[in-house]
C-alpha cells in the first residue's frame, strides 16, 4: 500500500471541514442521536431507485460537489450511480453527525448495500455536507468511495501494530504456541499508518473468517513503519516491502516458510472478497491430524 490509501476514507471528513471553512477541533466526538431528516430522505430515494426523486436532494446553484476516486462528478451522475446498484437494503451506520452553524450539517457514514444481483453486500463510505436553502435541505456536498466488497474502516486510529516490542521474540513466542496447539502461524507486516491493513484486520474479524483463524493460526502482527522497521524479517520471510502492505507470510511451527507474499497480493485489501480470504486461510490452515 503508498500513500494513495491515506486520499481515501481517511481524508473524507477533513476535506469537507476545509471546504466549510470549519476546524476539525470542533467536531463533536461521538455520533448525534437525533434523527436527520433529509438523511432519510436520500436513503429512502436511493433505496427506491429513483433517480428524479433522489437529484432534487442536491443544491442547483451552485451546483453540488461530489468527489469520487475517478474525479468529481454531477448530480445527474451521482444519482445514476446509486440508482444502478439496484439497492435492495441499505444500511447506514453514521460515524459521525453534527451542525458546526445553524443551516448546516456535517455526516459521515459507511453504507452497507445489498442488490438484487448479489447475496454479498458491498461497502460504501461517504461524507456529506448539507445546508438550507430557502428552509429546505440541500445537500451541497459529498465525497465517497467505490465499492467495496470488505468493510472499510472510516478512520486508522486503532493500534493494530505495536510500534516497540521484538518482533522476532513475538514471532518465537508464536511458533511456540502454534506448536503445543497443532497451528500455523501467519505473520502480517504493516503498520498502523496503512488503511489496507485495517481493512485486512477489520476482515480477519468477520464471523465467518475469525473462527477458522482462531482455530488455524497463531498471529503476530509486525510493524514495519515507514519501510524502516524489521526489514530483517521481511526479507527473511521474502515478503518484499517494495511490493506493498500488508504483507503476509505463513510458516509452520517448526518454522519453515510456507507462504510468502511475493507480488503484493494483499496489498491492495480493500478489493478483495470474503471469499478470497476464505480461500487463503483454508489453503494454508494446518492438516487435520
Amino acid at each position: 500500500m503508498g500513500t494513495r490509501a491515506l486520499r481515501t476514507i481517511g481524508c473524507i471528513l477533513l476535506f469537507l471541514l476545509a471546504v466549510a471553512g470549519v476546524s476539525p477541533l470542533g467536531l463533536a466526538q461521538q455520533k448525534s442521536a437525533s434523527a436527520f431528516a433529509p438523511l432519510d430522505q436520500w436513503k429512502s430515494a436511493v433505496t427506491g431507485g429513483d433517480p428524479v426523486a433522489l437529484k432534487m436532494l442536491y443544491t442547483a446553484s451552485p451546483a453540488a460537489r461530489i468527489t469520487t476516486k475517478a474525479g468529481e462528478v454531477n448530480a445527474d451522475a451521482d444519482a445514476a450511480f446509486w440508482t444502478a446498484l439496484k439497492v435492495r437494503s441499505l444500511k447506514i451506520d453514521i460515524q459521525q453527525m453534527d451542525s458546526p452553524q445553524p443551516g448546516v450539517q456535517r455526516v459521515l457514514f459507511q453504507a452497507e448495500v445489498r442488490s438484487a444481483a448479489s447475496s454479498e453486500p458491498v461497502y460504501i463510505s461517504a461524507a456529506q455536507l448539507w445546508q438550507q436553502q430557502q428552509g429546505i435541505w440541500r445537500l451541497s456536498m459529498m465525497q465517497r468511495t467505490d465499492p467495496a466488497r470488505l468493510q472499510q474502516p472510516v478512520s486508522t486510529k486503532k493500534q493494530i501494530y505495536e510500534e516497540n516490542v521484538d518482533a522476532r521474540a513475538e514471532i518465537t513466542h508464536a511458533l511456540q504456541k502454534a506448536a503445543s496447539q497443532h497451528k500455523r502461524v501467519l505473520v502480517v507486516f504493516g503498520a498502523n499508518w496503512c488503511y489496507d491493513c485495517h481493512v485486512l484486520d477489520m476482515a480477519f474479524h468477520r464471523p465467518d473468517l475469525a473462527p477458522l483463524l482462531e482455530r488455524g493460526f497463531e498471529v503476530v502482527h509486525v510493524d514495519v513503519g515507514r519501510g524502516d522497521k524489521n526489514q530483517d524479517l521481511m526479507n527473511q520471510y521474502r515478503v518484499p516491502m517494495k511490493k506493498g502492505i500488508p504483507g503476509l507470510a505463513v510458516l509452520d511451527s517448526d518454522g519453515k516458510l510456507l507462504f510468502s507474499q511475493q507480488n503484493g497480493e494483499f496489498e491492495n485489501a480493500r478489493s478483495l472478497a470474503p471469499a478470497d480470504l476464505l480461500q487463503f486461510l483454508n489453503t494454508w490452515k494446518p492438516q487435520a491430524r
